[in-house]
């Protein structure tokens, strides 16, 4: 099994985050979400290892705040 890399990897960091800034330049709120939506899609495929997405997706989740959970149930998720 690979392991998801969160040390810095980018060689320019500084460089991605402009790119990233003015990829959602001009765009609504719903288009820069889509663009969004296609970038993981994208980079999901790129990376293909199921076990590294699990960690990515667990990783990106880790310390998000969950709305009220009286409210009906997010994507995926049952009550």
């Amino acid at each position: 099994m690979t392991t998801l890399v969160t040390e810095p990897n980018l060689p320019d960091p500084d460089g991605f985050y402009e790119q990233l800034i003015a990829t959602h330049h001009g765009l609504s709120d719903a288009e820069s979400a889509l663009v969004n939506a296609k970038l993981v899609l994208l980079l999901a495929n790129h990376v293909g290892d199921p076990a590294v997405l699990a960690q990515a997706m667990a990783a990106a989740r880790h310390g998000v705040a969950v709305a009220s959970r009286g409210s009906a149930p997010t994507h995926g998720e049952s009550r």
